[in-house]
């Protein structure tokens, strides 16, 4: 498996977050080219690409950015999504630590190629030290010319402002990022309107991760078909994947989309004091279960699609053979039950619910009606919230249901185990 750092190559180098190494290390040399060219151009640039969203979605980045509708007067916006708060997922943070100018790099070039004049970071409130390097490196960008009045003599003007949001989950989602920026209480809009029609001040605006606009600087240096030479077809590049759980050596693993799991954790050291693997997240807590059977399914949007969960942003938590799955899924439905933002019905009735018949289960005092009105719940759930909080939440459930039923039996007690015996010994 071919191993060539390009998002991560200068996170180890001294003082890599400092303006100086960075111009060292090819730094706002993109960022001259992509100025030099028409806007029109950058766009197509990143379209020939195959960029997709590396925030969960996996959306052609091009193709958002083109939606963009221009002449109609408006200002436009570009909105970093930096409010990594998905658990499992922490890729996002070290990249703003360790080289925080090359997601300002790839914010100008953004903002050059969809007209906008001005941009903004939401950082994670959580994420103090992020916070406090990004705002230097802002200051930095400024003082040498890279932001604000006549860009290295381009014409073009940018602002950046840098703002930490208060810790909630569902400011992650980018409507509801978008209200919390307007300093107005977090929640998820209806759409449409999307919000490169009507995004921030109702102004046309995109809205991407922190590993997206990262990537911007490398794809104009290199070229589209560089880029291309790694990962998979539908999924070229390279993918910042975060491994933690029961791992030997947890931590950022940067490889082309398509990597398995089973060449990451060669990578890591393997499953930690030699267990055998039982199950894990391929992008949070918020996907899918998969098994030890998945180990060999490439990890890219579409490959993860087809074998049932979601590549979402990444982050594999890995479980070994010693945990039982049900306090595992309540501790992850306790977590979307309190980050429900209650604008909804079916979320926020519908994930207290969720906890509550896990606690039973949990305690031993479940019961075999207890599995159909857990599946119930989530399929009252899934398709039926504002936004993606509530289709996260039943993840986790349904598949562990799916996979590791006998976990939740061992938990019944006996009365009910042989209630469930006899149900299964009746013939269909």
């Amino acid at each position: 498996m071919p191993l060539t750092p390009v998002l991560t190559k200068r996170w180890l180098s001294p003082e890599s977050w400092s303006l100086r190494r960075y111009e060292q290390l090819e730094g706002y040399r993109a960022l001259r080219i992509a100025l030099g060219q028409h806007p029109d151009q950058i766009i197509q640039l990143v379209k020939d690409s195959g960029l997709r969203g590396r925030g969960g979605a996996g959306f052609p980045t091009g193709l958002k950015w083109g939606f963009i509708p221009q002449g109609d007067g408006k200002p436009h916006y570009l909105v970093v999504n930096a409010d990594e708060g998905e658990p499992g997922t922490c890729k996002d943070a070290p990249l703003m630590m360790a080289d925080p100018h090359s997601l300002i790099e790839g914010m100008v070039i953004a903002a050059y190629a969809i007209r906008s004049n001005f941009a903004a970071i939401y950082v994670r409130g959580e994420l103090v030290h992020c916070l406090r390097r990004l705002q230097n490196a802002v200051a930095e960008a400024y003082a040498a010319g890279y932001l604000g009045r006549n860009i290295l003599g381009s014409g073009f003007d940018l602002d950046i402002v840098v703002h930490s949001g208060a810790g909630a989950y569902i400011c992650g989602e980018e409507t509801a990022l978008l209200d919390s920026l307007e300093g107005y209480r977090g929640q998820p809009r209806l759409r449409p309107p999307f919000p490169a029609v009507a995004g921030l001040y109702a102004s046309p605006t995109v809205v991407n991760n922190v590993e997206t606009i990262a990537s911007v600087p490398f794809i104009v240096l290199g070229g589209a078909d560089w880029w291309k030479s790694m990962g998979s077809e539908r999924s070229p590049g390279p993918k910042i994947y975060s491994l933690s759980g029961h791992v030997t050596r947890p931590g950022q693993y940067e490889a082309p989309l398509g990597t398995t799991l089973r060449e990451l954790l060669e990578l890591a050291g393997g499953v930690k004091d030699g267990k055998a693997l039982k199950f894990w997240t391929p992008g949070g807590s918020s996907t899918p279960f998969m098994t030890a059977d998945h180990m060999d399914v490439p990890l890219d949007f579409d490959e993860v699609a087809k074998a049932g969960s979601l590549l979402g942003t990444a982050a594999l938590m890995i479980f070994d053979e010693t945990v039982n799955i049900v306090p595992a899924v309540l501790r992850f439905t306790e977590f979307y039950a309190h980050e429900s933002c209650g604008k909804c019905t079916p979320c926020r009735e519908g994930t207290y619910w969720l906890v509550q018949i896990l606690e039973r289960f949990n305690a031993g005092h479940g019961t075999v009606e207890d599995f159909d009105t857990l599946l119930d719940t989530c399929d009252n759930i899934f398709g039926r919230a504002f936004c993606a909080l509530g289709d996260g939440a039943t993840s986790p459930i349904v598949s562990s249901i799916k996979y590791f039923k006998d976990d939740y039996v061992a938990l019944l007690p006996d009365s009910e185990r042989a209630k469930l015996d006899t149900r299964e010994a009746v013939p269909v």
